[in-house]
């Protein structure tokens, strides 16, 4: 017999309240690669569908359930569309864009929370530089996003974190001015010697 009811599912209406506390639990205690969708619908005791049907993916739970919402997976998933050309420039402005609506508080939050700061860390040591890798292909890809991941990290920890003056006070443009040149370096492996 087909569902012929529409949106959303029948059931207890906590459900997405306790995918994301099971979800926080498991990625704070294993790290974003050692979590699995289908460990967290279990911890939940729900369907892993239903973690797709709240969040969009496991990214989107990761960034909800830790309220890192500098983490937006549709945001990497637009950096990575397009030419190589102008990677750079789409993940700087990625980050900026990210970093910049979530605002101060919440970044200062972060860094004084050892186990966010892990997840967030393991988020961008896995997800973020497998995904680069991924999108650069080659022999040498992994450590092309290896060096990437570390501009990208390096201006997050210094615009957002632990602010450094000189790098906070740069505008969205002139972050992609300063930071670019490394950044594309980095990417097309001439930094890499």
């Amino acid at each position: 017999m087909l569902n012929k009811t529409r949106g959303r599912p029948r059931g207890n209406p906590d459900t997405k309240a306790r995918i994301a506390e099971a979800a926080r639990e498991l990625f704070l205690k294993h790290g974003y690669p050692g979590t699995t969708v289908r460990a967290i619908a279990a911890a939940a005791g729900v369907d892993p569908a239903l973690i797709n049907y709240h969040f969009g993916s496991k990214q989107g739970l990761f960034s909800q359930s830790l309220n890192l919402l500098c983490v937006d997976p549709t945001a990497l998933d637009q950096a990575l569309r397009g030419d190589r050309d102008q990677l750079a420039d789409r993940l700087l402005d990625s980050v900026t864009g990210l970093w910049d609506a979530t605002g101060p508080v919440q970044s200062r939050m972060a860094v004084r929370d050892d186990d966010t700061m892990r997840a967030l860390r393991d988020y961008l040591d896995g997800e973020l530089r497998l995904r680069v890798a991924e999108f650069l292909g080659g022999p040498d890809a992994t450590r092309r996003a290896t060096a990437a991941v570390g501009v990208l990290g390096g201006l997050i920890f210094t615009r957002y974190l632990n602010p450094i003056r000189s790098i906070g006070g740069l505008s969205p443009v002139d972050v992609r001015r300063v930071f670019g040149p490394a950044l594309r370096a980095a990417l097309s492996g001439r930094a890499l010697g």
